[in-house]
């Protein structure tokens, strides 16, 4: 579905609730899938109405899609067959049990059968682990804050729990635009019009030689011109079915359309229509056509084009055309000050001006600073350190320019304009006051040197990253009037002309899939440009017509620029993208500034400014000042600011050289986590005192066991509220950064300098012939062991829960026994024609549910229960050397091959999205992190 279709889920979403039909907009939320109601969802589960609680969820998940899912719905059935035994309504606890919890008893049969024995009591709190549950209604709602939790860590409902932002009855104004749009289209508009129906395109007077009447096809009416009017794109209305999403234009087009602010044509007309648009359209809007009162077309450079330009700017009169509406809907609550990051933590010194600083993407307490004296340091703000600083210095003084050689000598002295992280995380750029511009490859807490550019002739006066057709680019501007791209090993792609001044600022964005830039330039000239060489779109004066940024709230949806102009007036405003006017402007500035103010945007509501020595905040909503923040003294006239990606912390420069940090209540929060994390870091650092060369000397080969687990071992029981605690052995709860560190125990660490600390167990041998092994793994439960044989067969063997071993986990105490299914099915794998040149590999999912392997052949994925083949993929050659299942998702696959390249494998659409390459041998690992969105692989290069 593209994704104005998706937006006009959402309009018809919010027109059924203005018109209170309740059911529709639930049917629809689950149809559809694009909106989980969670409010809804509590309201069935703290009711009991277990049926639409998991008819509401099938919109969304199945039993099956993932961890998550699956102990969402285990929750759900556990508890409504503990309130059939507590009602004592056996019958329906005994159908509970057959139809709804039996599935879960393919992934854990022993927990299956202590749920079972439950029938057996005559009051399931008998049950040590069921003794605290309380009455039904605590009961449900200590279950409901266990499925918000896991409803909020599924990657399948990550953004599906918000619902978009836009304003009351939409849809409604939709139609009123387009019924504008046809009356101002009449031969002979009448006042007031009697609009009947929206079946029809209107017309005011068939008699008087109007247009006829033509059908429109619904619910395309609510948003699409009318079937006879020529659309602007090739490509027809924005509803059509085309390979690419049809993107909303608005955002450069409605710019084009307007080449005058103060021109700009009203909401209801032209520039509001989100026609579909390709990047080498665009131009077209410069030279608009529409029809006439004919089929044909009119030229709209023509005396009848100004005629019906004046028609709609004067829409929105008395003969303006009104679809009914109801009351309007209240306004959101207005900003909390708690939101905002205003209370001082900690005060860094850097030694040198700060002249720009950026938060990393994803770790929302490293910070980029860029000074004055040309030098780039990493801060952790968690621990106040310096994690690392690169003086400046010219890496490759003979590729420089003789222009740039010859500035060095005469003025050595160099400064930071900009600091920026790439959106990955792995590049940090930093351009200069003198040509240069500077990238860094970020590698854990160290930075290396990776690209130098002589990239403008004077100062590069600011840097961007951006990602046209998905490859990561640089984007740099300068003294010499251009904007650059280059592609992030060096290679210039672009270079746009078109400026009179020096370029001030770059913006590079993105809408659907129109990518573009916008710049600023010391003339107070605003340029929107794509990336095709064609040339500037938009040529706009910004508000002070002097040094001017311009800045995208987080969500891409709104625009704004601040600037300060040559008499030292500053000006905040936002920008209507559709029209390409200003829509607000901020007040609460001082008269005069002695330089350029700095702003910055979090949470897609604040706006911060530094100025007269303070913070200044604004509601994005509010053109009024919402508060003001000295930060205890201590910065200069104009402070240089930036938020991190949470909006919980604010980095602010002081005037002695350094900078504040600013924090909410969430930001204190992840500050002290962090510091405790590095306490609990430290402590066990100081604490690890292993006897390594005790070990070697004394220990046999034999297989050592550790009695003490791993607090943060995913063998380690984690009891649920209100539930059964082997609930949590077999399904794992979510876990975070923070929940690795148990902080309630110690880490406790044992050396093993004897060998009779040591045991060891043989597997028993199974029935058929027995094969050397070739790869063996734990499964994530602890509670068998998994050995892939060189002939291409599976084994499993599993631990029983006993007297002896009443964990039932991974000992060496006791000896497991070898599994297999009734069916007597093994886990057999296609094997090569040549098995000693084959490389095998293996991979257990996180729930333990499916087993992936290969021994030189098709790679195979089996049913860990049935030990059925699932599917087969990927056959060679090129054979499969190293198999990885993403933590998140079982669907998605990272398969390393014997040709050195990496295949990301979606199994459920049976396709490879991406191939890596960069090794240049067979690859030998690849691990996904639980916590970043990384993949590492490792090769036999």
């Amino acid at each position: 579905m593209s994704s104005l279709s998706r937006e006009l889920v959402f309009l018809i979403l919010q027109f059924l609730d203005e018109e209170k039909f309740k059911e529709s907009v639930h049917k629809l939320e689950q149809e559809s899938g694009f909106f989980f109601n969670i409010k809804y969802f509590e309201e069935k589960a703290l009711a009991g109405e277990w049926d639409e609680v998991e008819k509401y969820l099938s919109g969304f998940t199945k039993v099956d899609d993932n961890r998550y899912s699956m102990k969402i719905f285990f929750e759900i059935r556990k508890q409504k067959y503990l309130e059939a035994l507590d009602r004592n309504d056996r019958a329906k606890a005994v159908e509970i049990l057959a139809k709804d919890l039996k599935v879960f008893a393919t992934f854990n049969e022993e927990l299956y059968k202590e749920i079972t024995q439950l029938l057996t009591l005559e009051n399931f709190r008998e049950n040590e682990q069921l003794s605290k549950y309380g009455d039904t209604k605590s009961a449900r709602n200590i279950m409901y804050t266990e499925l918000k939790k896991l409803i909020e860590a599924n990657p399948l409902f990550r953004e599906k729990l918000a619902f978009p932002t836009f304003k009351a009855s939409r849809l409604r104004t939709l139609i009123n635009q387009s019924l504008n749009w046809q009356h101002q289209l009449c031969k002979n508009p009448r006042p007031n019009p009697d609009i009947k129906t929206l079946f029809l395109d209107h017309s005011c007077s068939a008699a008087n030689g109007a247009r006829a009447l033509t059908p429109v096809n619904l619910p395309v009416a609510a948003v699409a011109r009318p079937s006879n009017f020529v659309p602007l794109g090739v490509h027809g209305g924005p509803f059509q079915p085309t390979p690419a999403p049809a993107p909303n234009a608005n955002a450069l087009a409605g710019w084009m359309a307007n080449p005058n602010p103060s021109s700009s044509v009203p909401s209801g007309a032209v520039a509001a229509s989100p026609f579909a648009m390709q990047p080498n359209q665009v131009n077209a809007l410069k030279h608009t056509r529409a029809p006439s009162n004919s089929l044909g077309l009119m030229d709209y450079q023509n005396a009848d084009h100004d005629q019906l330009m004046r028609r709609l700017r004067s829409a929105q009169t008395g003969n303006e055309v009104t679809y009914p509406a109801p009351a309007p809907a209240p306004a959101h609550p207005s900003a909390s000050l708690d939101d905002l990051p205003r209370n001082v933590v900690s005060t860094m010194h850097q030694g040198s001006v700060v002249v720009s600083m950026d938060f990393h993407p994803a770790h929302h307490t490293l910070l980029a600073v860029g000074c004055s004296s040309g030098e780039v340091t990493l801060w952790e703000v968690g621990s106040r350190e310096k994690i690392v600083t690169e003086p400046f210095k010219i890496w490759n003084m003979s590729a420089c320019s003789g222009a740039l050689q010859d500035t060095i000598v005469k003025e050595p002295s160099i400064s930071a304009t900009r600091v920026a992280w790439s959106p990955d995380g792995n590049f940090i750029g930093v351009s200069f006051t003198k040509h240069l511009i500077h990238v860094y490859a970020y590698q854990g807490s160290d930075l290396r040197q990776h690209l130098e550019i002589d990239a403008h002739v004077g100062c590069v006066n600011d840097l961007a990253f951006a990602a046209p057709n998905k490859q990561i680019c640089v984007v740099t501007c300068g003294d010499d009037k251009l904007i650059k791209v280059w592609d992030i090993n060096g290679k210039k792609l672009y270079t746009f002309e078109g400026h009179e001044a020096p370029v001030y600022s770059i913006c590079p964005h993105q809408k659907a899939n129109i990518q573009f830039i916008f710049s600023t330039a010391l003339d107070g000239k605003i340029k929107a440009w794509l990336y095709d060489n064609v040339g500037s779109r938009v040529d706009y004066d910004a508000p002070g017509q002097w040094c001017t940024t311009m800045l995208y709230s987080a969500d891409g949806n709104r625009l704004f620029s601040c600037g300060t102009s040559k008499e030292g007036d500053s000006f905040l405003v936002e920008w209507n993208e559709s029209e390409g006017t200003l829509k607000r402007n901020y007040v609460g500035f001082r008269k005069k500034s002695n330089g350029v103010v700095q702003f910055d945007t979090t949470r897609n509501r604040f706006l911060a400014v530094g100025e007269d020595n303070q913070v200044k905040f604004w509601d994005m909503d509010n053109t009024n000042l919402l508060t003001i923040v000295e930060a205890e003294g201590g910065l200069p006239s104009l402070p240089r600011l930036r938020f991190n990606k949470e909006g919980n912390l604010l980095a602010v420069s002081t005037a002695d050289n350094g900078f504040k940090i600013l924090a909410n209540t969430d930001g204190l929060r992840t500050l002290r986590a962090y510091e405790s994390r590095s306490h609990e870091a430290s402590k066990a650092s100081i604490e690890m005192k292993v006897s390594t060369s005790a070990m070697i000397s004394s220990m046999s080969p034999a297989v050592g066991k550790i009695e003490h687990m791993d607090t943060s071992s995913p063998a380690r029981p984690t009891p649920l509220p209100n539930g059964i605690e082997a609930i949590s052995r077999s399904i794992e709860k979510p876990r975070n950064l923070e929940s690795v560190v148990d902080k309630s125990r110690p880490l406790e660490l044992t050396e093993i300098v004897d060998p009779s600390q040591c045991r060891q167990v043989t597997m028993p041998d199974s029935k058929d012939s027995v094969s050397k092994v070739a790869r063996l793994l734990y499964t994530n439960s602890g509670v068998g062991v998994l050995a892939l044989g060189a002939n291409g067969v599976q084994r499993l063997w599993k631990w029983s829960r006993n007297e002896q071993n009443p964990t039932g986990k991974a000992t060496a105490s006791v000896t497991p026994q070898h599994w297999q299914p009734n069916s007597g099915l093994l886990m057999a794998n296609d094997a090569s024609e040549n098995p000693e040149a084959a490389v095998p590999c293996i991979a257990l999912s996180k729930n333990d549910s499916y087993v992936m392997s290969a021994c030189g052949g098709k790679v195979s994925l089996f049913n860990m229960m049935t030990f059925k083949v699932m599917t087969t993929f990927m056959p060679p050659p090129p054979a499969s050397t190293f198999l990885a299942f993403h933590p998140q998702d079982n669907n998605i696959i990272a398969i390393g091959m014997e040709d050195s390249s990496i295949h990301i494998y979606n199994v459920r659409v049976d396709e490879v999205k991406t191939k890596l390459k960069g090794h240049q041998k067979h690859i030998t690992g690849l691990a996904f992190s639980t916590a970043l969105n990384i993949l590492v692989s490792s090769g036999a290069d």
